[in-house]
């Protein structure tokens, strides 16, 4: 993702904070319409990603292997969860869970080298990318009225991502070429912190927004940035109804002598159900 997209993220997301926070400040009632104290959201995301790996070390043979053209991995489904602990009326601690897993047989269509180990064009190989992440963080809404909440969020980001490209024995060409497998490993902790908005939409608890952008760059170790909208339908007191799209979710870790290196991006659909209580 561009700096420039970022830029335009950003500034819609804080845009859309502003014009909220002054709706807030008009509202003056005690009671919110976001009141509760425990929150649990778990939803089905579909993921569009790209980006590449690269194994660990350096020199001529340590270039990047590139997860769509290269390996073929597709678009897949997986499972988006959060824990909203709401202690005070403003102060959160949570927890998000997402599980990343990929897998997919190609055959390559270049030669490249991995973890030391060279995979020859032609050859069917089957690859995998497995990462989870978790995210632990706390947040304090500074502005807080019955329509919604504009909040900071600090959490640490989790990545712990394995890559995995195996080729069985085979002909190509006819030429034998042996079986070959690789693997490598990363566990990537990002803090990263950003705003956070809740808004509903009219003078009742029915329709609501929420958006959020987080980030953070740490120099030579890599960066992150993410940032998603969604719209909901509350259904009762309890449980609401909620769709949206991530606009992007961009993680990247520079490799290193003890580490492989990983750039991944994702987009794509949520939708999921929220109980509250």
């Amino acid at each position: 993702m561009t700096h420039r997209k970022l830029s335009t993220i950003l500034s819609a997301t804080l845009l859309f904070a502003g014009l909220s926070a002054t709706s807030f400040c008009q509202s003056t009632e005690h009671e919110d319409f976001d009141n509760y104290k425990l929150r649990i959201d778990a939803g089905w995301y579909y993921s569009s990603p790209s980006g590449y790996i690269q194994a660990s070390g350096s020199g001529p043979n340590v270039g990047t292997i590139d997860l769509q053209k290269d390996l073929g991995l597709p678009n897949y489904s997986t499972f988006a969860g959060k824990v909203d602990w709401k202690f005070t009326r403003k102060n959160h601690l949570f927890l998000q869970a997402i599980p990343f897993n990929m897998s997919h047989q190609t055959v390559l269509a270049r030669t490249f080298t991995f973890q030391g180990q060279t995979f020859t064009a032609g050859l069917t190989t089957s690859s995998s990318l497995n990462t989870t992440y978790l995210a632990p963080g706390y947040q304090y809404d500074f502005i807080r009225g019955k329509r919604g909440h504009l909040g900071l969020a600090l959490q640490m980001d989790l990545f712990n991502a394995k890559a995995n490209i195996n080729a069985t024995a085979q002909i190509v060409g006819g030429v034998a070429h042996p079986a070959v497998s690789a693997s490598g490993s990363l566990l990537a902790p990002i803090p990263v912190a950003g705003p956070d908005v809740r808004f509903y939409l009219t003078h009742s608890p029915r329709v609501f927004v929420h958006a959020n952008v987080l980030g953070m760059y740490l120099f030579g170790y890599g960066n992150f940035v993410s940032s998603e909208g969604d719209l909901g339908l509350n259904l009762s007191k309890h449980f609401a109804a909620v769709a949206g799209y991530q606009l992007a979710s961009h993680l990247q870790v520079n490799n290193a002598s003890d580490r492989i290196g990983l750039r991944f991006t994702q987009k794509g659909a949520l939708v999921g159900l929220e109980t509250s209580f």
